[in-house]
């Protein structure tokens, strides 16, 4: 499947406004420092950069927040920050980009997490992270949990953004997805932990082909252990769908009703794919949410996966972008 037909579109593309998905799980502070080589330090073997610019993004399940705003969705996003300068900055950011930060908690005893990548003629050079992987306890919890309380009610899908920086916790997630359960909530997992076994029973999860080779204990190098993989933790693990991203190769996906559809790439240059997850996600369950079908909805996510993935550095997708883009390639 490569294209929708105009009609369809025309029925899904107008409802990602009404579209209120809430985000649960780690935030991030993207912190890119730009420059150029043309020598080698003295002091050891490594290129030394010199500096241009720097410049913040956000990361992790607040850039899938950012995604869904620049979609015309509303993301209702629940996280945690430390009660430091980058907590505050990264705050801003997300308040900046018109989301509401009503629902993100302050933990005075944490980090705010960040990651610092050296970028040197549109090449990633090395990466600094500062972060704090405890798992969210005591009067902290309490206050996500009263947060994912207080909104699951008013939200048409559930996106769980983990990154193994201690929102996405056993007590957490059996808790938030009995939830949405009893609700009938569509719930999307964005998985870069191995919580694989306590995702039984979610709609749909989105993992790279690595991840998913290495959550089935089979790594993926050919369309027969392609299907061995995705067929075999669909079944186990009850889901309504699983799509593996496969860079270059695209995308494909497995659905409950045993169909397999192969996606493929529709990026025309790739420069950095730092946050195609998040764009991927975030698209499937805004289109989902707007009436798309899955197959339709895997469709749009990778239009926007190959929008995404030709800028450098984390990058939201706007509803213009997405929707010209989805033009392109539509069938009457």
């Amino acid at each position: 499947m490569d294209k929708i037909p105009k009609k369809r579109l025309q029925e899904i593309l107008p409802g990602f406004k009404d579209s209120r998905v809430m985000v649960l799980g780690d935030l991030m502070l993207d912190h890119f420092i730009w420059g150029a080589v043309n020598r080698i330090s003295p002091e050891a073997p490594v290129p030394v950069v010199r500096v241009h610019k720097e410049t913040q993004r956000l990361g992790g399940a607040a850039n899938v927040a950012h995604n869904i705003r620049m979609l015309g969705a509303m993301p209702v996003l629940i996280g945690l920050v430390g009660e430091d300068d980058h907590g505050k900055i990264l705050v801003g950011a997300i308040r900046d980009l018109d989301i509401a930060t009503d629902w993100i908690v302050t933990d005075a005893g944490r980090m705010t997490t960040m990651k610092t990548r050296v970028v040197a003629h549109s090449q990633q050079v090395v990466r600094a992270d500062w972060e704090d992987t405890r798992d969210a306890c005591g009067k902290v919890l309490q206050e996500i949990m009263e947060r994912i309380e207080g909104e699951i009610d008013n939200v048409q899908a559930l996106i769980i953004s983990d990154y193994g920086k201690g929102v996405i916790t056993t007590e957490v997630l059996g808790q938030v997805l009995e939830m949405a359960k009893k609700k009938g909530t569509f719930v999307a997992v964005d998985p870069k932990e191995s919580h694989f076994d306590l995702y039984k029973g979610v709609s749909l999860i989105t993992p790279n082909q690595k991840e998913a080779g290495q959550a089935f204990a089979k790594p993926i190098f050919d369309m027969a252990s392609l299907e061995e993989v995705g067929r075999g933790m669909l079944e186990k693990l009850r889901l309504q769908a699983l799509l593996i991203t496969r860079g270059e190769d695209g995308m494909s996906l497995f659905e409950s009703d045993g169909s397999l559809t192969h996606f493929p790439t529709m990026a025309r240059q790739v420069y950095d794919v730092t946050g195609a997850g998040d764009t991927v996600v975030g698209s499937f369950a805004v289109a989902r949410t707007a009436g798309a079908s899955l197959k339709e909805a895997a469709l749009i996510s990778n239009h926007a996966a190959g929008i995404a993935v030709g800028g450098v550095g984390t990058t939201a997708v706007s509803f213009q972008e997405l929707a010209e883009d989805l033009n392109r390639f539509t069938e009457d």
